[in-house]
């Protein structure tokens, strides 16, 4: 039998790792200076909290998620989005207490599941960056969140970036106008996509999220969800276009634009990238909107009932790094290396290594007694900047023979004096 990893899925090996580290510090650190605190939650939830959330006619919920029932026969599904969970943790824990953070402002790293087709970007396994805003009516929270975005992705080096918006309005004026878009798409049901026809029945707004150019073409005469806003709902979406303009961030309106989850009303956006790595595509790497009314699915308290938030895809995004500008992060390279040249060696070069291990220094132990040549270029392939060799001679003297390895300078130290004050014998050697 031959082992292999699950369909859609991947391994972040270590020569990537570093680079996945770099991008959530960076999240970290960019979202730290907004006032947003990380958030974990369980990487699998009752089935209930995300069909309720979702909603059971999107195609997550009926297509889409890893559900199983575990031996208590409870329903449980691995997590496909991170919303619904970071509600549903925000009001079991009672976050809208008066001693946690109003509006309370959170982010999360993790991996999601769902089983869809895997292509480039997208996995069945996938990991999200994401952030909620919970208990803020304003629009300008909306656009700070969507501010804060763009700063962490031109923090990265990716400025390729389109943003588009839409409103989606209050839930009263969306179910108008979802009447609206079944009278105009009934009478061509014939000519839509089988996913269309079916979406038609169960979600009718996801048939404007169709890629299939013919459902394209018919979508186009649809009407917009901007005539069915009532004013309360246009003033807030012309209030997030102003605040949005004021901070010179450039956007496009398309009305057409929809979000796949229910819970989203009045702001959706998504921040799109051109980068050449997408073959020319216009895609998303970033996406997210309002959410008021989802706090009270969870019978939280309506007066924090209002949500803002988006989720980045980590590996959507490591495409448009990449195509931008290369970016491949390496790992830290060791501040000594430790060259055993005799495997007696062995037990001086562990002690060398927690010297220097406690002084906060990076060691790079091999034990392989392998000859000089070959550890020179080991050296020198990780980047270190110094070598400490020790051969049958350095034992015999109790010494180590230490090399600068930008200058070629050698020096030989005594065990001794590298054990009292390690850090003079290290500051020496890299300023000879």
């Amino acid at each position: 039998m031959k082992y292999q990893k699950p369909k859609g899925t991947i391994d972040i090996l270590p020569s990537d790792s570093a680079t996945w580290q770099y991008i959530e510090e960076a999240a970290r650190k960019t979202f730290g200076r907004y006032d947003f605190h990380e958030i974990r939650t369980p990487v699998f939830e009752h089935f209930d909290v995300i069909s309720r959330g979702v909603g059971e006619s999107t195609d997550i919920v009926s297509k889409e998620m890893y559900d199983f029932y575990d031996k208590g026969k409870r329903h449980i599904t691995l997590r496909p989005e991170a919303t619904a969970p970071v509600v549903r943790s925000y009001v079991e824990n009672k976050l809208f207490g008066p001693e946690y953070q109003h509006p309370f402002k959170t982010y999360y790293i993790g991996p999601m599941f769902r089983y869809e087709r895997p292509q480039s970007g997208r996995l069945r396994q996938f990991h999200q960056i994401g952030v909620e805003v919970i208990g803020c009516r304003r629009a300008l929270s909306d656009v700070e969140t969507i501010a804060m975005a763009l700063d962490f992705f031109t923090g990265l080096g990716i400025t390729q970036t389109k943003v588009v918006i839409n409103s989606l309005g209050s839930r009263q004026n969306r179910q108008k106008y979802r009447q609206a878009l079944i009278d105009y798409l009934r009478p061509l049901e014939n000519q839509l996509s089988d996913n269309s026809r079916r979406r038609l029945k169960q979600n009718p707004l996801r048939v404007l999220d169709s890629k299939d150019k013919e459902d394209q073409k018919i979508v186009q005469q649809a009407p917009s969800i901007i005539d069915y806003l009532d004013e309360e709902s246009q003033c807030f979406f012309s209030e997030v276009q102003q605040h949005l303009t004021k901070l010179g961030i450039t956007f496009e309106v398309d009305p057409l634009m929809v979000r796949g989850l229910d819970y989203y009303n009045h702001t959706v956006f998504e921040i799109m990238s051109d980068a050449a790595g997408f073959d020319g595509v216009l895609t998303t790497i970033c996406a997210g909107g309002r959410y008021d009314g989802l706090i009270r699915e969870f019978e939280g308290p309506a007066e924090f009932d209002n949500g803002f938030g988006f989720a980045i895809g980590i590996e959507r995004m490591l495409i448009a790094m990449e195509a931008e500008n290369g970016y491949q992060v390496q790992a830290e390279s060791p501040d000594v290396y430790i060259a055993d040249l005799t495997p007696e060696a062995g037990v001086v070069s562990l002690k060398l290594a927690t010297i220097i291990r406690q002084n906060t220094l990076i060691a790079k132990c091999d034990y392989l007694a392998r000859n000089l040549k070959s550890h020179m270029r080991l050296a020198n392939k990780l980047g270190a900047i110094l070598v400490m060799m020790i051969g049958s001679e350095e034992l015999a003297g109790n010494n180590v023979k230490i090399r600068n390895m930008k200058t070629g300078v050698e020096e030989l130290v005594s065990l001794a004096e590298i054990e009292s004050d390690f850090l003079s014998t290290y500051y020496k050697m890299i300023n000879l």
